[in-house]
C-alpha cells in the first residue's frame, strides 16, 4: 500500500456538516448525523469503544473471521479485489486480506472511510501485515455510491462490517445497498455484518460503558460542530443517553439538555434553543433478525447465499450475492 495515493487529506467539506447541522438542529424532534462522530477524535475514541470488554461486537466478528475467513473467501469466488466502506483501521481486515493472499498473489484493496486520519493508520497497519495488499484508500462518504468500483477490473468484493447497515433506517439500508450494487457486476459479493437482537442487559453496556468513552465520543459530535462552525455549545450541559427501543429493534443515543439553554452556532447565523431534558437524536444502532436482512438484501439486489455467526450467536457476517 502506498499511504501517499489517498485521494486527498479531506473530511467532509464544511458546507455537508453546515448543512446537516442546520437540518437536524432545526428539526423536530432535534438530530444529527453519526458521520459527524468521525473526525479525527472522534475516530480515536471509537477504536478505543471496540476495545471495551462491554463493546462485545468487535471481539464476535474477529472470532467469525477468523474462524471462517477461508470458507468466506473461497464462497466469495477469487481472484478477487476487496473494497471496504466505514474501514476505519482495518484492525479486523486484515484477517480478510490474509485469506484472500492464500489464493492469489496479491490483492487490490480499496478502504473509503470519511476520517483520512483513519485511512493512514489502516495503511500503516495493512502494509505492515500484508506486503501483497496494494491499499488505495478513498476519503469520502460511501452513502451517496460509490463510482468508481466501476473502474475496477475482475470479481469485487465488497466488505460492510462492524454493523454498520444498522445506523440506517430498514428502508435507507436497502436503499444504501441498492446504489452499491449499481456500481457491481452479476457474480460480485458483499460480506456484510449484523449485530443480532438479543437482550437489553447485553445491549445497553456496549453502548453505555463504565468508563465514559462511548459518552465522550457521542458528545464529540458537539465540539466538532464548536470547532468547525464556531458553535458554544457546554458539553456539561449535556448528557449521554441511551434506549432500547424494543418497537424498532434499535439502540438509540441522544445527547440530552441538562437545563434550560441557548447555543449559538454562529457560523450559521443562528441560535438553538434547549428545553431541560430535551434530547438530541445521534444514532440507531438496529438490531436484525434473519428476516430484516433477507429483506435489507433483497432491497438491495442482493440475495443472501451463506451465514456464518459466532459462537453464542450473538452477531453473524452474511454471503450476499449481486
Amino acid at each position: 500500500m502506498n499511504a501517499t495515493n489517498t485521494t486527498s487529506a479531506r473530511t467532509i467539506p464544511t458546507a455537508v456538516i453546515a448543512g446537516d447541522v442546520r437540518a437536524g438542529l432545526t428539526a423536530t424532534p432535534k438530530s444529527l448525523p453519526p458521520k459527524l462522530f468521525y473526525d479525527s477524535r472522534g475516530s480515536e475514541l471509537f477504536e478505543q469503544i471496540t476495545e471495551l470488554p462491554e463493546y462485545y461486537l468487535t471481539g464476535c466478528e474477529r472470532q467469525i473471521f477468523e474462524d471462517h475467513a477461508g470458507e468466506m473467501i473461497g464462497a466469495a469466488g477469487p481472484p478477487l479485489s476487496v473494497i471496504e466502506l466505514g474501514a476505519g483501521s482495518a484492525a479486523k481486515t486484515v484477517v480478510l486480506l490474509r485469506a484472500v493472499t492464500r489464493r492469489q498473489a496479491a490483492v487490490d484493496f480499496y478502504p473509503v472511510d470519511v476520517s483520512a486520519t483513519a485511512l493512514a493508520d489502516a495503511g500503516r497497519r495493512i502494509k505492515a501485515a500484508i506486503p501483497a495488499a496494494r491499499t488505495q484508500p478513498h476519503v469520502g462518504d460511501y452513502t451517496a455510491g460509490l463510482p468508481f468500483l466501476r473502474h475496477i477490473s475482475g470479481r469485487r468484493l465488497v466488505l460492510y462490517i462492524g454493523s454498520s447497515i444498522g445506523n440506517f433506517e430498514p428502508l435507507e439500508a436497502g436503499a444504501l445497498l441498492g446504489r452499491l450494487r449499481q456500481g457491481l457486476s452479476a457474480g460480485d459479493a458483499l460480506l456484510l455484518g449484523t449485530d443480532m437482537r438479543k437482550s437489553p442487559e447485553l445491549l445497553i453496556p456496549a453502548y453505555d460503558d463504565s468508563r465514559g468513552v462511548t459518552a465522550a465520543f457521542n458528545k464529540n459530535i458537539l465540539s466538532r460542530i464548536n470547532r468547525e462552525l464556531d458553535a458554544d455549545f457546554d458539553l456539561d450541559r449535556f448528557e449521554h443517553r441511551v434506549v432500547w427501543n424494543s418497537e424498532h429493534s434499535r439502540v438509540e443515543m441522544h445527547l440530552q439538555s441538562a437545563r434550560d439553554q441557548a447555543v449559538n452556532i454562529r457560523a450559521l447565523h443562528m441560535s438553538v434553543r434547549f428545553d431541560e431534558g430535551e434530547r438530541i437524536h445521534t444514532e440507531n444502532s438496529y438490531k436484525f433478525t434473519p428476516a430484516m436482512i433477507d429483506s435489507i438484501a433483497r432491497n438491495g439486489g442482493f440475495q443472501v447465499e451463506q451465514t456464518w455467526a459466532d459462537r453464542r450467536g450473538w452477531f453473524s457476517v452474511h454471503l450476499l450475492r449481486a
